[in-house]
């Protein structure tokens, strides 16, 4: 039995919004992020017919934005040089709730793409451990142990934050 492709449109409906705010946590322009998703369902409307097992459209497609966006850096950086700065700590449970969302995110975007990526998968799209592998190409225990690290690295900034 042959499971039916998804409807373009019904795609469209169903993972735009999530698509967008991965773009947006990866580009950090609404302007990007809006692009990387069109370039996507472009991708989509491409060569999304030759996904065998439509069940895994999902993942294909933010697979396929973390691709467009990693490789439009990989062309931007030739133009930039950019510096990439890293932090450690941990956050105390009483600081944790007097936290806002809005300082959640704001810290959120500065984390490395490394970190923020698995990051924002797990807690705000609410994908697999094994789905994030699939995405980003790594192994689970890379998918395990960058969520750790990027947690304790925004429990960080935000314990300074809040300090």
């Amino acid at each position: 039995m042959s499971l039916a492709a998804p409807d373009f449109q019904q795609l469209v409906d169903a993972y735009y919004e999530s698509l967008y705010r991965f773009a947006l946590s990866l580009a950090r322009n609404e302007n990007d992020a809006a692009d990387l998703v069109q370039q996507t369902f472009s991708q989509w409307a491409r060569k999304g017919h030759q996904l065998r097992d439509p069940s895994l459209a999902k993942t294909w497609l933010f697979t396929t934005l973390r691709r467009e966006f990693l490789g439009a850096r990989r062309r931007s950086a030739r133009f930039s040089d950019e510096p990439v700065t890293e932090e450690d700590a941990s956050l105390e449970p009483p600081q944790a709730e007097s936290l806002d969302a809005a300082a959640v995110m704001e810290c959120l975007q500065k984390l490395p793409l490394e970190y923020r990526e698995p990051v924002v998968l797990f807690y705000l799209k609410e994908v697999s451990y094994a789905e994030i592998a699939e995405i980003l190409g790594v192994p689970i225990g890379t998918v395990m142990s960058r969520l750790s690290r990027g947690k304790a690295r925004l429990r960080t900034m935000l314990t300074e934050k809040n300090a």
